[in-house]
């Protein structure tokens, strides 16, 4: 069973200048075991369900934990962050993590076992109305309805297994990578699109609603890929990795657009905002930039090491490497992880921290479905969550959202209004 620690305060290692601090609302503890100290046990990824359901980490160890969220929290401080008013267990009932007969209404606690060390993971939520990339196929394995969730899970051996959230249950193995699954993202559409990045240099799309079939091989990378991301359109993929160039392809026709030249050293971690007119990125070379993905300028960066170091010094080592990156759901916030020992929480609009929190040894961070906590994994197999600081949406913001959902920045430039209208409804940041 998870261990539940319930509220604690860290205190971050930084300057007085750095005014706030997260509100640490818990963590999620792995069990005890004689091999924890060994190689395997680190918190490689962590995933909210799109529907807010579920939580799942790679705890370590090939295994996989699912919780349903919203317990979740109710095992944390009530208060925090918006939860219903009841009592507050310490931890989940095995009642609770039971399989049983209870209907899809009532989420339940899995432990998966993967097989292998898990990297990558990946929920995704079926469309039925959404056509398979795939024509002429008459034949289909499993039948997708209104309520399918799956989780991707990226192994050490190169295999991508694709689960049943509800049940626990193996769907497909996907077997056509020759390295470590570093990581996965399905298209927001609804399609179950799976893109897939490897250390075999490569990208790969399937279709799991035709059976897990191969549709493309996407290649341009010259050494291993860390990361990759969709647009919230599905339009556009981006990828990144053991090197300084961030990729940015066509997902209608599967070529490479663009590329997006400004880092000194690898890049691990890349997310758009929520209306896909931003893109950032995360670097060893300790820096996380924000990037205009449609036409490859530089819009912002913000640096963990001050003053920044150079060019040649960037592209070494050093202890503010930056692994970790994610946009919060108002799209005027990021969150990074670095290996200084922090988590920051940055306003767009700056750049310096809005706010800060201790974290030893991070590996990767992200928002909840909501944007009200942030998830954080670490080397220890641990989860650690804070209540993201209250924000406000800008009108800006609300404008380029609204205006998204009918169409995207390119169309956005076209359009016969004048120009300093179409620059605040667009993507610069002032």
């Amino acid at each position: 069973m998870v261990e539940w620690k319930r509220q604690r305060r860290h205190k971050g290692r930084v300057k007085e200048a750095i005014i706030v601090t997260y509100k640490f609302i818990g963590e999620l503890l792995v069990p005890v075991a004689p091999f924890d100290q060994k190689s395997g046990r680190e918190t490689w990824t962590v995933a909210f369900a799109p529907d807010g359901s579920y939580f799942a980490w790679s705890q370590g160890h090939r295994i996989v934990k699912l919780v349903p969220w919203k317990k979740c929290l109710n095992n944390f401080v009530v208060g925090v962050v918006d939860v219903p008013d009841t009592p507050v267990p310490r931890r989940m009932s095995r009642q609770n993590s039971s399989e049983g007969s209870a209907g899809r209404s009532e989420p339940r606690e899995h432990t998966i076992d993967c097989g292998d060390i898990v990297w990558g993971l990946a929920f995704g939520s079926s469309v039925p109305e959404k056509p398979s990339r795939c024509v002429n196929i008459e034949w289909h394995r499993f039948k997708f309805g209104q309520d399918q969730l799956l989780l991707a899970t990226g192994l050490n051996n190169g295999r991508i297994k694709i689960w049943d959230v509800y049940t626990g249950k193996l769907l497909l193995n996907l077997l056509d990578h020759t390295d470590i699954v570093r990581d996965l993202t399905f298209a927001p559409d609804g399609s179950l699109v799976l893109v897939s990045a490897s250390r075999d240099k490569t990208l790969r799309v399937w279709d799991l609603k035709d059976d897990g079939n191969m549709v493309k091989v996407l290649r341009g990378h010259q050494s291993w890929v860390y990361c990759c991301a969709f647009s919230p359109d599905s339009s556009v993929l981006c990828s990144v990795g053991a090197g300084k160039t961030v990729f940015v392809w066509d997902m209608d026709k599967y070529n490479l657009i663009r590329k997006l030249e400004g880092h000194h050293n690898d890049i691990v971690s890349c997310e758009f905002s929520p209306d896909g007119a931003l893109l950032a990125t995360a670097s060893y070379d300790t820096r996380v930039i924000v990037w205009d993905p449609h036409v490859g300028c530089v819009l912002l960066e913000l640096g963990h090491l001050f003053p920044p170091p150079s060019p040649i010094f960037a592209g070494g080592a050093n202890d503010r490497w930056v692994r970790s990156v994610s946009f919060c759901h108002d799209g005027l916030h990021i969150a990074s992880v670095a290996d200084d020992r922090l988590v920051r929480f940055w306003n767009i609009d700056e750049r310096s921290p809005q706010a800060v929190a201790s974290l030893n040894n991070g590996l990767c961070c992200t928002f909840s479905t909501d944007g009200s906590v942030l998830a954080a994994g670490s080397r220890d197999g641990s989860v650690h969550f804070w209540a993201s600081p209250r924000t406000i949406a800008s009108l800006q913001h609300l404008c380029r959202m609204a205006l998204r959902r009918v169409m995207s920045t390119p169309q956005v430039q076209k359009l016969p209004i004048p120009s300093r209208m179409v620059d605040y409804l667009s993507y610069r940041i002032f």
